[in-house]
């Protein structure tokens, strides 16, 4: 254990003698994230560096950890765009945007970058063999007393914590895209994940301004479990002929209130992570309900991967303020 966590052990003990153990949790809590301003965010992907914003923003010291160079600086240049235009709604000021970005730094190396931090999110891809890598190398590499959260959409927090040594200290913490606008974070106990841990992280979540809500370890969780099926039953209803890709939008947009289609908002997350999601769900619940329809998986072996490729079922190549369907959906 570290000085810093080892002072923190002392005080709280030193405060909550003869306190009874509902208000010694609150104690202890509140010690947690006095020395929690130090975190470690891996991958400096959309997720990533949307989670770096964010902690950055509201005073954390945040370490940004990708092995790309170029995609740290692109990290960077995102945050700093993203910032201008808080900045340009009076939502921040320029002096506010200034101390955020002062307090991100970049690592490519995964030791120099978690060294001292109190918090490690992980928002590497949505890939169960690198994430199940990162933290074993994580477990060795930071104190035992810091928290590992993973910004997964769906695999089980359960079978990540299994590879460390401390499954206690190991959360699901799945932020929403665009990180800094959206409000939710699905706050995912694993098997063994302690009330401490989980208490500490909502408490952190609160704190950057989010609605944390508390969700069992279930593969999908609660977001993607409901969500995936629907776009993916958005691309049988395509695949079948039923109808096209704007006229299927159309219908959940005007018909059910949604603030975009199910294939636009498939793009927008990736194709390949949608793919990748319902995956996890088929193999976690072993239902047929769950199976990747195959024009998914034809246009994710293509390449055709939404927004970040520039085409799925809407070519992006012209920006995202304007739908037009892409050339293969038109004939």
């Amino acid at each position: 254990m570290n000085d810093l966590n080892t002072s923190l052990l002392v005080n709280c003990l030193i405060l909550c003698n003869g306190i009874q153990y509902k208000d010694t949790m609150i104690i202890f809590v509140g010690l947690i994230q006095k020395c929690m301003k130090h975190v470690a965010v891996i991958g400096a992907g959309t997720m990533g560096n949307g989670i770096a914003h964010v902690f950055a923003q509201f005073g954390h010291q945040v370490n940004i950890i990708d092995i790309s160079q170029p995609a740290l600086d692109k990290a960077i240049a995102t945050i700093s765009k993203n910032l201008d235009r808080q900045v340009s709604k009076g939502a921040l000021t320029e002096a506010e945007k200034e101390a955020t970005l002062a307090n991100l730094t970049t690592h490519t190396d995964m030791k120099s970058g978690v060294e001292g931090v109190s918090l490690v999110v992980e928002a590497a891809t949505e890939n169960v063999n690198l994430k199940l890598k990162i933290f074993k190398e994580l477990d060795a590499l930071t104190d035992p007393s810091v928290i590992l959260a993973t910004n997964t959409s769906s695999i089980s927090i359960t079978q990540i914590a299994s590879v460390t040594g401390r499954p206690d200290k190991v959360i699901g913490m799945h932020f929403m895209n665009p990180v800094p606008v959206m409000k939710l974070v699905e706050i995912i106990r694993g098997y063994s994940t302690s009330d401490e841990v989980t208490n500490t992280i909502m408490d952190m979540s609160k704190k950057l301004n989010k609605v944390p809500v508390e969700v069992n370890d279930y593969p999908g969780f609660v977001a993607n479990r409901i969500l995936m099926p629907m776009i993916n039953e958005a691309i049988y209803t395509l695949y079948e002929g039923v109808a096209g890709v704007a006229e299927i939008d159309t219908v959940m947009k005007l018909g059910m209130a949604h603030p975009m289609g199910p294939l636009q908002l498939a793009d927008f997350i990736g194709l390949d992570v949608c793919l990748a999601i319902l995956r996890v769900l088929h193999d976690g619940f072993g239902n047929p309900k769950y199976a990747p329809c195959p024009l998914l998986v034809n246009m994710v072996m293509a390449g055709k991967k939404g927004v970040k490729s520039g085409e799925g079922f809407y070519t992006w190549t012209h920006g995202t303020k304007e739908l037009i369907v892409a050339e293969n959906f038109n004939k």
